[in-house]
């Protein structure tokens, strides 16, 4: 009896999850049909953003989500795999508990204080180094970089610790180096969590808010170098929402954020689905 209420429970909760996306999914698309209806394709492949004129594009918007996940994500990969390697293998143990929990808590400081960090001490090194305002994509790949370091790290770290013992002692009894243990043991072992981990990352980077609206200028252009201010989608939403004066700018922002629903989506969907399962097939 207990058996069958607790499958009940669990299924139920599954479903519960399975109705929620797709009730965001359904409200997003309600809200969003008198801007498609109006733009069509050229909402997602125009940059001309012009509420005055009743104007939406959301290619500057879209590219810039992109490129400061991409900068991010490029940024923090090997800090966040050094890091966990030296925490899990090479740290002694009476500094991997200070290090770790440093690292833990660096991912629970709230976003906007490190957009505010970002905006008073990146933004003027950038400044003084390029030229221009600071302000920029460059400064919004930093920001989202040290964000999601963390969490890289901690789930990284943990994955690297289930390697068994065993494992690893074989090798060294085999004469391998400890780079040679971590390189053809540690790493291929907890190769699908550092993947995990990487997928994690990638969700939260590309709907990050707040940090971003501080460093990234807020300016609908692509554009045309990393030094130059732009905009994201989260950065739109955060900043025009409330001022949203008619139907049409109150449906292309919706439209924007179906964009980021079904962006989100996709990329978590085909690094879950296709690079996992080759990881767990051996490939």
């Amino acid at each position: 009896m207990i058996d069958k209420i607790f499958l009940n429970m669990t299924r139920t909760s599954a479903l519960l999850i399975l109705f929620i996306v797709a009730w965001i999914f359904v409200v997003l698309f309600d809200h969003s049909i008198e801007a498609m209806q109006t733009f069509g394709l050229d909402f997602i492949t125009k940059d001309e953003w012009a509420p005055n004129l009743e104007k939406f594009g959301a290619y500057a918007a879209i590219f810039g989500s992109v490129a400061s996940t991409f900068l991010a994500m490029l940024l923090a990969i090997p800090v966040a795999i050094g890091v966990a390697i030296f925490l899990s293998e090479i740290a002694h143990d009476k500094i991997k508990g200070f290090f770790g929990v440093s690292v833990e808590l660096l991912a629970a400081i709230p976003s906007v204080i490190y957009g505010m960090w970002g905006l008073f001490f990146f933004v003027p090194i950038l400044r003084d180094l390029f030229g221009g305002m600071g302000i920029g994509l460059l400064a919004a790949g930093i920001v989202l970089a040290i964000m999601i370091l963390p969490f890289m790290a901690a789930v990284t770290r943990d994955a690297m610790n289930t390697t068994p013992d065993i494992l690893k002692e074989s090798a060294y009894a085999l004469g391998g180096t400890q780079w040679d243990v971590i390189k053809d043991i540690i790493i291929p072992y907890a190769k699908a969590g550092i993947i995990g981990s990487l997928i994690l990352a990638l969700g939260r980077a590309i709907g990050e808010t707040m940090a971003v609206t501080f460093v990234m200028g807020n300016v609908h252009h692509t554009p045309s170098s990393i030094m130059d201010p732009t905009t994201s989608i989260p950065v739109t939403l955060a900043n025009e929402f409330t001022e949203a004066d008619s139907s049409l700018y109150f449906s292309s922002l919706f439209g924007l954020a179906l964009t980021l629903l079904i962006m989100s989506f996709v990329v978590i969907a085909v690094a879950k689905f296709y690079f996992l399962r080759k990881v767990r097939k051996g490939q």
